[in-house]
């Protein structure tokens, strides 16, 4: 991923809760894979206090599509 691409990735992770911001950020910089982008984008689709739910282990409610990506998400 070139570093536009990312920037505009990393702006697109700023959501109305911190902690989900430090954790989709931190993922963006460290984790993240290209063949990981067309998933995650669509896990930012999700509602913030979902998508938090979701990757701090409170719900289990997800499509299966993204357990991969969220199992390394939760280990950030």
């Amino acid at each position: 991923m070139d570093r536009l691409a990312q920037s505009r990735l990393k702006w697109k992770c700023r959501r109305g809760l911190l902690e989900l911001d430090l954790v989709l950020q931190d993922f963006v910089e460290k984790r993240l894979q290209e063949e990981d982008l067309t998933v995650f984008n669509e896990l930012l689709a999700l509602e913030d206090n979902d998508l938090w739910d979701i990757l701090s282990g409170r719900s289990d409610r997800y499509e299966a599509r993204f357990g991969g990506i969220v199992a390394r998400l939760r280990a950030v």
